[in-house]
């Protein structure tokens, strides 16, 4: 899901409430903090998987029909779930996140006031929509069985437990009327309809916590299992559809112009428009007239499925590295032709710096939705500016990264997830923008929100679940983006940091991360002990304050004293300004609050310091920039 920045400002200094002084040599470990489970043959204490490594497989065979005149979706599915997990399981627990609309649903009977992010509100109520989901009759290898639904969630118990190694199929029927507003991840907009957790979906059961089968209520988004998806759409003739997965009956939905121009777009750097401004909704784009059409698709190595269909689409194509980078709008948004080349600009940057996109296209939609990742596809609004547009399109879309391709817990996690793109983000941004206001200046964003969200006595830590999160923006978001980019550039570079982060991208691909295995695989790759690091960020509210305390000159050099008023640490960035006018900048590691808070940096030889500024170039938040300046007496 997409926050948008506003345009950052310039500003030199940031007047914000010093944090009181912590006794950092009693302040515990990340470790400690987090609860962390002993290493094993499983994870293993270089963060990397382990050669015990298990995880559950779930496959899903879907029929489904969607009707525009009724809003009606029906859909018939087989699921296998394949256990792999060392021990029997006498029940499966699904999500059924449609009944977020259903009466007496959590999110209904709350009705909780909008989230507010900068310029974006999500809605994540249903508005007063009386949905819900009805479930067919549901047979478990053959034989009836009766699940236990419990609001956003379903048990289902099993009359033959499956065994390690063993698998059981589920066939289930299930119907609901579409939303308008679907709790800010899906819904319909006249004949446009963006179509999501619109089945029953598996809970993933992992070797951390068994069964994640946290409540849907709309804050927190999803954690699911990896497995391969067949599905069958049947529409209107008239719609063209973008989903998840490969096209696998192109000839029966698609023209002969349209396959030709397809297969053009494969290897066109430039976008090839595959329906036209003049094609839009006109009987040109359509194998034939009346009647409806099914669309076949198939996807493997993915954890969901989503799709989207319009009678009056514009559709452009283009082509990197084998990949087909699609955009899908409407006439009426006027942005959107330059979205193809924002979104493979995108897809380029994120697979040439992080790690290559693995999956056969990147589909973005213009529609309703504010800004929702699935495989292969995101949902965009059609944004006001094209500052606004190129965000959200790469924001959507580098969520194929995180968690789409790297599958963390984002029902308990947010700042793997969101955070974690955010960061890349905000590199794109900068290079698609490059020479421009925003561009030189989007990169420093995430400190610059430091001042107004980094408040004492309302923030809360990184790990805080998202349904109890006051400020997600900055949680979810924002702060983790400032913390990976002071991990980056000014406490282990980014000749360390750029590897390590990389490796954990691939050693996690279609897997399950946790919080402790990113931590262990970050130290193991760079070689440096970041329990410090994870503990102020993530598991505290930690504040950071240094403080230029005394400058002393002597016969023999001088000596620069600097506090940490602080909790959190950080490296030290100090510019010298010494009598004859020369200046001397110094970058000095963490390392130097190993003794405690003060450090005495001596300067030798005759030169006698006049002046000592910390961070003068505003790299680092900061409670008081007041205190980073003194000169000599």
């Amino acid at each position: 899901m997409r926050i948008l920045p506003s345009l950052p400002a310039l500003p030199a200094v940031l007047a914000v409430l010093a944090g009181p002084v912590a006794a950092q040599a009693t302040a515990p470990t990340a470790a400690a903090l987090a609860g962390w489970a002993p290493a094993s043959p499983v994870r293993l204490p270089s963060g990397r998987p382990g050669p015990a490594y298990w995880q559950q497989r779930v496959d899903y065979r879907i029929d489904a029909v969607l009707d525009p005149a009724t809003d009606t979706l029906r859909g018939e599915g087989r699921i296998t779930y394949h256990n792999r997990a060392p021990v029997a399981l006498e029940e499966l627990w699904f999500h059924l996140e449609q009944n977020i609309c259903a009466p007496g649903s959590v999110a209904n009977l709350l009705d909780q006031p909008p989230l507010v992010f900068l310029t974006s509100t999500f809605d994540f109520s249903c508005r007063g929509f009386p949905g819900g989901l009805v479930l067919g009759p549901m047979r478990v290898d053959g034989a009836a069985a009766t699940p236990e639904v419990h609001g956003t969630t379903m048990r289902l118990p099993l009359a033959r437990p499956v065994a390690p190694g063993g698998s059981v199929a589920i066939e289930v029927g299930w119907r609901f009327k579409v939303p308008p507003y679907g709790a800010a991840r899906m819904g319909h907009d006249g004949p446009l309809y963006e179509i999501a957790q619109w089945y029953p979906r598996l809970a993933v059961y992992d070797d951390v916590r068994g069964w994640n089968h946290e409540p849907y209520v709309g804050a927190g988004e999803f954690y699911l299992e990896y497995g391969r998806f067949d599905v069958a759409l049947t529409l209107p003739a008239a719609w063209v559809v973008a989903a998840t997965g490969v096209l696998q009956n192109p000839a029966d939905v698609l023209t002969p112009a349209q396959r030709e121009r397809l297969a053009r777009a494969r290897t066109s750097e430039a976008p090839v428009a595959i329906i036209a401004a003049e094609e839009a909704g006109t009987p040109a784009t359509r194998p034939r007239a009346g009647g409806t059409l099914t669309w076949r698709f198939s996807a493997d190595s993915v954890r969901d499925f989503a799709f989207a269909a319009a009678p009056n689409f514009r559709w452009d194509a283009s082509g990197y590295d084998g990949v087909l980078i699609h955009t899908y709008y409407r006439p009426t948004a006027t942005l959107w032709p330059e979205a193809n080349r924002m979104a493979r600009e995108a897809v380029k940057h994120f697979s040439e710096t992080w790690l290559r996109y693995p999956y056969p296209h990147a589909s973005s939609v213009e529609g309703p939705i504010e800004g929702m990742e699935y495989p292969m596809l995101a949902f965009d609004p059609s944004g006001p500016t094209r500052e606004d547009l190129q965000w959200v399109v790469a924001h959507e879309l580098g969520h194929q990264w995180v968690p789409m391709i790297v599958g963390s817990n984002e029902r308990l996690y947010p700042w793997m997830d969101e955070g974690f793109n955010t960061f890349i983000d905000l590199d794109n941004a900068a290079k698609y923008f490059a020479g421009t206001a925003y561009g030189d200046t989007i990169g420093v964003h995430a400190l610059h929100l430091y001042r107004d969200h980094a408040v004492p006595g309302r923030e809360q830590p990184l790990i805080t679940r998202p349904v109890e999160s006051r400020d997600l923006f900055w949680t979810g978001y924002q702060k983790p983006a400032l913390m990976l980019q002071t991990l980056r550039h000014h406490v282990l570079g980014p000749a360390r940091f750029d590897p390590a982060f990389r490796a954990y991208l691939a050693a996690w691909a279609y897997r399950h991360p946790t919080p402790a295995d990113f931590f262990r695989m970050m130290r193991d790759r760079s070689g440096v002990d970041l329990d410090w690091f994870w503990r102020d960020w993530v598991y505290t509210v930690n504040r950071p304050d240094q403080a230029v305390e005394a400058i002393v000159n002597g016969p023999d050099g001088g000596a620069v004293t600097i506090a940490n008023l602080g909790a959190m640490q950080l490296p030290i960035f100090l510019r010298l300004t010494f009598e004859d006018g020369s200046t001397e900048s110094l970058a000095l590691p963490v390392d130097a609050w190993n003794q405690g808070p003060r450090f005495t940096r001596r300067v030798l030889g005759p030169r006698r310091i006049r002046r000592a500024e910390l961070d003068p170039d505003g790299r680092l938040p900061d409670d008081d920039r007041g205190n980073n300046v003194k000169v000599a007496e």
